[in-house]
């Protein structure tokens, strides 16, 4: 082996960059290459369904991720950082066996390999090709959704999660006639239960967006997509926000473990099953003694939080990562926020009215313990809620019930 040691991170988004800049951050010294399978620059995704769509001066998708108006890239300075950016590089396979990745450029040797490669968009079936339908999930995808926002055309969406609801807000501020239609019966149907979800409906209504539940896609056609009942909905546009699902298909046979969901398996210092790989972001799961479970996060702060603990490890830490997960979406005029993981077997405290303007929503394990909260338009829950998770409190149900008494004082005294 050379006197130096190289670490390769396959991934530019979030989790990449961050990964790198923690490894600087904590004292690696050697060779960092950073690969980026776009032609932009590493930028931040949360501003495409915001921002992007809805500035008249946003990228086109040729020049770069900067615009006139909204400049998504990050602030980061790869020369200075001493990281070998490479653009426009896709991997194509991974040999643990000898430490050599497998690119479209050639192969590229490694001694520690961190998988940054996130997540894509699920396709509706049968769609592949046509023009008229979108993904939102590159910055190229929100170059192409431009057109449609600035010619205001009827726009249909198609999944009633955090993405079709965020763009459908972007689509109607741009002046768009929009339709969402879900196959469910209610939006977040496998995120979310009913006594949360029900007034969610009444926000599309009030923004003039018309909401079809029930009702899965049966095709596309030019100009319109067919409902399974036989409605014809016209659409100069169909944007899909159906789920995604993490970027492995190329790890396969690598002797890094996928499990059935696709995610590489990573243990909770964030190492894989091959040797001086690890993996965080989108693109991986991990066991959480929090909660019990094996977590899987498609969220921006797993990706901000957990390539600090793989940079430790990576440079002979023993750290666990065990984060408490936090997700935010902005739609129709409210700000919503969600951290920690509840299940079914949780019990639900609302805070306030669901019909209201601001309120919460907390989930206490059978002991007492908050498990996860959300919160509309309440932020001061929101952040008293994650301290009182990361400590394992359990909160009076009657306390935490009142909206005036602060999530603090609802919580059990030592």
């Amino acid at each position: 082996m050379s006197e130096r040691s190289a670490v390769v991170i396959v991934g530019a988004g979030m989790a990449g960059v961050q990964t790198a800049m923690a490894l600087r951050e904590l004292g690696w010294r050697d060779d960092i290459t950073l690969l980026g399978d776009e032609p932009h620059p590493p930028y931040d995704r949360p501003p495409l369904s915001k921002a992007v769509l809805l500035d008249a001066a946003a990228p086109t998708g040729a020049g770069g991720a900067k615009g006139a108006g909204v400049d998504v890239r990050f602030d980061v300075d790869f020369d200075a950082l001493g990281v070998d950016l490479r653009l426009g590089l896709r991997a194509q396979a991974l040999h643990a066996a000898d430490r050599t990745l497998v690119t479209e450029a050639g192969p590229i040797p490694y001694d520690h390999l961190v998988l940054a490669t996130g997540a894509y968009p699920v396709a509706l079936p049968g769609t592949a090709g046509l023009p008229a339908v979108h993904l939102l999930r590159t910055l190229d995808d929100a170059a192409a959704l431009r057109p449609v926002l600035d010619s205001r055309q009827q726009v249909v969406v198609v999944g009633a999660g955090w993405i079709g609801a965020e763009f459908a807000t972007a689509a109607r501020q741009a002046g768009c006639e929009v339709t969402v239609v879900e196959a469910a019966d209610r939006p977040l149907s496998g995120v979310l239960p009913e006594v949360v979800t029900t007034p969610m409906r009444g926000w599309y209504a009030e923004a003039g967006v018309e909401l079809r539940t029930g009702t899965p896609v049966s095709a596309v056609e030019p100009g319109a997509v067919v409902l399974a009942d036989g409605s014809r909905l016209a659409a100069g546009a169909v944007v899909v926000g159906v789920g995604a699902r993490p970027a492995t298909g190329w790890l396969a046979g690598s002797g890094v473990e996928l499990g059935e969901d696709g995610a590489v398996v990573a243990d909770d210092r964030l190492r894989t099953t091959a040797p001086g790989v690890y993996a965080v972001g989108d693109c991986a799961s991990f066991p959480s003694a929090r909660y019990g479970e094996r977590m899987l996060i498609h969220h921006w702060d797993n990706a901000l939080q957990g390539p600090r603990t793989a940079a430790a490890n990576l440079l002979g830490g023993d750290e666990r990562y065990d984060p408490v997960p936090y997700f935010w979406s902005e739609q129709f005029g409210r700000f919503v926020q969600y951290a920690g993981h509840h299940t079914d077997a949780d019990t639900l405290v609302l805070r306030g009215d669901p019909d209201g303007a601001a309120w919460s929503v907390c989930w206490l394990r059978a002991d007492g313990v908050l498990a996860a909260v959300l919160v509309v338009d309440r932020p001061r829950d929101l952040a008293q809620a994650r301290k009182l998770i990361a400590r394992s409190a359990a909160l009076d149900p009657a306390l935490a019930a009142d909206p005036a008494v602060p999530l603090t004082a609802a919580a059990a005294r030592a």
